[in-house]
């Protein structure tokens, strides 16, 4: 379980740099995405320094863009995680898959 307020120094942060006042979902959605192309360069080179860094940056855009839609990142992952936690399934090929 992720605690209320985990992440609320990034969320001052963002605050502290407009990015809530001056910011939209739409544009950290592409940040996001600009992100995660950053993680799969580094995913496909092997490269674990980086790896953390792009997993940090996605995650920081991730609760800047889930305040700038009205949520709290923590909330969302608590409500996603109670979801997952009572599913079946069996993994393929390196992926699991969800029993229908």
């Amino acid at each position: 379980m992720i605690l209320k307020k985990e992440f609320e120094p990034v969320r001052e942060w963002a605050d502290e740099k407009g990015i809530f006042d001056k910011g939209d979902s739409k544009t950290q959605y592409i940040k996001l995405q600009e992100e995660a192309g950053e993680l799969a360069k580094a995913i496909l080179n092997d490269d674990k320094p980086e790896i953390i860094d792009a997993l940090g940056d996605c995650t920081i855009v991730l609760v800047n863009l889930a305040k700038l839609c009205g949520y709290n990142l923590e909330d969302c992952v608590n409500d996603a995680y109670n979801v997952i936690a009572k599913r079946t399934g069996k993994m393929e090929n390196g992926t699991f898959i969800k029993d229908k």
